[in-house]
């Protein structure tokens, strides 16, 4: 797809600050620095319309981003990060529950995940919270260029292990570094948003 228009129209912390705009919605979760950010960018040709951080957890509201005036990434805080305090993590995860059980525009998730290394305890539930949902969800397994070819169906399968995945679930291998991946996440996208 090609990107003409991307910007971030809000940064919400509840419902109330939500875009009104009846258009589709692709939400992207997974936990603290696992590469959401440099996913939306790669996709979308920019280098820094999400802003990337090496400081875990310094998402903390609902990013929307309107891409072309045809749709909402939306950027959800990352989870996972131990030097959060619990109060914060409460007031995540309620602001995430809100918006992941409650928004009509919401189409699809991309749980996305590091394909170095085995999902976490947090993926799971994550994974299993939108199965709950009945929300279609792709898993994008980020860092492909950090590991030699002949370990990437050893790590696929690992993950699609880990989190129980069902078939009919979307898994793109990705790399923000080389775009690998970049066309099969936006086919997928776009059959969501349609």
């Amino acid at each position: 797809m090609k990107v003409n228009t991307a910007e971030i129209v809000i940064s919400a912390a509840s419902k109330k600050q939500y875009p009104s705009a009846l258009i589709p919605e692709i939400a992207l979760a997974g936990r603290s620095n696992v590469g959401k950010s440099s996913f939306i960018n790669k996709l979308i040709q920019r280098k820094n319309l999400a802003r990337t951080s090496s400081r875990p957890g310094k998402t903390q509201t609902l990013n929307f981003y309107i891409i072309n005036d045809q749709f909402h990434f939306v950027d959800v805080p990352g989870y996972g990060y131990a030097k959060v305090s619990k109060t914060e993590r409460a007031k995540w995860g309620e602001m995430m529950d809100e918006y992941f059980s409650e928004r009509e525009q919401l189409r699809a998730t991309a749980l996305i995940v590091d394909i170095r290394h085995e999902p976490t305890d947090e993926d799971c539930m994550m994974y299993d919270f939108l199965k709950h949902y009945e929300l279609p969800v792709m898993i994008v397994a980020t860092k492909l260029d950090k590991i030699k070819k002949s370990q990437q169906q050893k790590q696929i399968r690992l993950i699609k292990e880990t989190l129980q995945m069902d078939e009919e679930d979307p898994f793109i291998p990705f790399s923000a570094e080389t775009g690998e991946g970049k066309e099969a996440a936006w086919r997928t996208i776009l059959e969501f948003i349609r």
